[in-house]
């Protein structure tokens, strides 16, 4: 696990502060260690050096001490590299030497790193659905500090969450994937059946109806988020079936890899993955961290930070949409770009009735919109999909 440097408390900033501007604004020579006299300001040197350099004290002292705890290393070329990239646009555009723990894995290990970074920092963020209890725990021990919680639903005067509607993007990658099917079988690698990956699968799904609607989706669990190994031995299960499209939700670009060598084109995830696979790559979702991540602290700077909470969007800039692989057809990255653009205008909503289940039961009705509340607590896999939610 690596650290950045830590920054000093605020208390000793502001007693340096006062130091300095005591030293050298002093209106005659003063002896200072091993007797050499100080040179005092000139009247106009102290009339625009002194407040300039009392603004910087001030400044310094305002930043807060930040820290992120990263599940993985940004060297996934997926989702803790997209956490990275957003951290460094964080340092660059508020001036902050962020701490970074990697490495961290869900579970009790998490509590203990949160409750070092608790007692040093004043902003913590965690970038794993799995911390969510951890991270609670610790809020609670912590009222003064901030946590933030990626992907999670529990909050506490002290703690919000965040994450993006990435439905969106998912159901953009399910049409261009459904129209380039020549079979009507797909296959998806999830990562764990929580609500995070079942609705961005059901999204992919419907997108892929909505091109071929007798295709189907075979989803297989590799309950992992960064396993190379055990994420290429699902995709391979998938591809040993005979189908044509793989898609997947992890943090690496194994199942993409895998697909690409059988000559089967692909779907990523979190970030542009087309240097994996450049000959069979189609499309993904794409995390865009780095706004939010300015916006957030510098609410809590101003003390207009409330616990929520975020849910960002495509329009918004959270969410993105990769660019399209070279072998992609200019008709479908066509189709994909009218139906973006039918979302960010407010026409187009992903989960719209009717829709029905596995079972063949109507879960949304004709014209109705699912309610955000809905789409977060989805448990249960749409008609299409072969496969089963672990209870």
């Amino acid at each position: 696990m690596g650290t950045k440097s830590k920054q000093n408390g605020v208390l000793a900033l502001f007693v340096a502060a006062a130091l300095t501007l005591s030293a050298c604004g002093g209106a005659g020579g003063t002896s200072g260690a091993g007797g050499a006299e100080a040179t005092a300001l000139e009247p106009e040197e102290t009339a625009a050096e002194a407040p300039a350099a009392a603004e910087e004290a001030q400044a310094e002292t305002e930043k807060p001490r930040v820290a992120f705890a990263y599940l993985g290393v940004p060297g996934d070329g997926g989702w803790t590299y997209q956490h990275d990239l957003g951290v460094k646009h964080l340092e660059e555009t508020l001036g902050l030497d962020v701490t970074v723990v990697e490495n961290v894995p869900d579970g009790p290990d998490a509590e203990r790193v949160f409750t070092e970074l608790a007692m040093e920092h004043d902003i913590v963020f965690g970038t794993s659905f799995g911390y969510m209890d951890a991270m609670y725990n610790v809020a609670q021990k912590f009222p003064d500090v901030i946590f933030l919680h990626c992907s999670g639903y529990k909050t506490l005067p002290n703690m919000g969450t965040y994450l993006g509607n990435e439905w969106e993007t998912h159901y953009l990658a399910g049409i261009a994937a459904g129209s380039m099917t020549k079979n009507d079988k797909l296959g998806y690698v999830g990562a764990y059946p929580i609500p995070e990956v079942i609705y961005s699968l059901n999204a992919f799904a419907l997108g892929v109806q909505s091109v071929s609607p007798e295709a189907t989706v075979d989803v297989v669990w590799s309950n992992t988020w960064y396993d190379p190994a055990t994420e290429r031995q699902a995709a391979v299960s998938l591809l040993d079936q005979g189908i044509d499209v793989l898609a997947a939700y992890q943090d690496s670009p194994a199942s993409l890899q895998a697909a690409a060598e059988r000559g089967v084109f692909g779907v990523g995830n979190d970030s542009d993955m087309s240097r994996y696979a450049p000959d069979y790559y189609i499309t993904n979702n794409v995390w865009n961290w780095g706004p939010y991540y300015v916006e957030a602290v510098q609410s809590i700077m101003d003390g207009t930070w409330e616990s929520g909470s975020y849910m960002g969007d495509m329009k918004g800039g959270m969410v993105q949409l990769a660019p399209f692989g070279k072998n992609v057809p200019q008709e479908v990255q066509t189709l994909v770009e009218e139906k973006k653009q039918a979302i960010l205008d407010g026409s187009l909503h992903v989960f719209t009735g009717p829709i029905y289940d596995q079972a063949g039961n109507l879960k949304l009705a004709e014209g109705e919109t699912m309610p955000l509340e809905d789409i977060l607590a989805q448990n249960w896999l749409i008609q299409g999909v072969n496969g089963t939610v672990p209870q």
